[in-house]
């Protein structure tokens, strides 16, 4: 039976999947395989060829679950049935020696997973209201300049590009609008303008225009940190 190809739904999918776990454990690669209801090979291969640093299945063997640390993990979950979520089982069991994708894993494949506390969902930081995202399409099919667009709602050039992008991949308008003035070998800092505090990396990517692989990227060489993700602490792992 052929596996199904790497699309690019498919492919964002797994990147999401994976977060920002560096390196990646054979535990998410495997997770991740029944996610996307594919081999773990060929997971492992897709992330290789993106640049992700992932974890070879001989390092992993040394972290597998003996039976007595699968009996104590099983009774911790127990005894303690919707108390923690998966990241605070793996930083309270064996002293974090499991990520919390390995416990997961491991959870699941004990179908244990109704005893554990749902993580909290970050909210995502609204940048646009819906009255001027409607300003934002007309002006766009109106053919006005990015500068023109960021003027009348009080928004960064960069903000206004990143925007663009979100609407065009939504559908929402067909073109990127043009800017007016080019600056050359200019090269302005995009994250100047916004306070990313409390915005999350995928808001971060939609305000300016990048990836969200591209924000992690630049939040981790600046040691930055927002509402999802902390670059500080990967910049000191790193």
């Amino acid at each position: 039976m052929a596996l199904p190809k790497w699309t690019d739904e498919r492919t964002q999918s797994l990147v999401d999947f994976v977060g920002s776990e560096s390196p990646i454990s054979q535990g998410t690669v495997a997770n991740a395989a029944e996610h996307l209801e594919t081999s773990t090979r060929s997971v492992s291969s897709k992330l290789r060829k993106m640049g992700f640093d992932v974890e070879l299945a001989s390092a992993s063997a040394s972290k597998s679950f003996s039976d007595e640390q699968e009996a104590t993990l099983s009774a911790f979950v127990n005894d303690n049935s919707g108390s923690y979520t998966y990241a605070e089982i793996a930083s309270n069991f064996e002293g974090g020696h499991f990520s919390a994708k390995s416990i997961q894993g491991k959870i699941l494949s004990m179908e244990l997973t109704e005893h554990v506390k749902p993580a909290p969902k970050v909210e995502t930081v609204r940048t646009y209201t819906p009255e001027e995202e409607g300003t934002f399409v007309e002006m766009v099919n109106g053919g006005s300049f990015v500068e023109e667009i960021a003027d009348a709602l009080g928004k960064s050039v960069n903000s206004i590009r990143g925007k663009a992008l979100s609407l065009l991949r939504s559908g929402e308008i067909n073109a990127i609008p043009k800017q007016k003035e080019t600056k050359g070998s200019s090269k302005a800092d995009v994250l100047a303008d916004i306070d990313i505090t409390d915005m999350t990396v995928e808001s971060i990517a939609d305000q300016i225009g990048k990836t969200v692989r591209g924000v992690k990227t630049m939040l981790t060489r600046r040691g930055l940190q927002c509402a999802d993700y902390n670059g500080a602490a990967k910049k000191d792992i790193g």
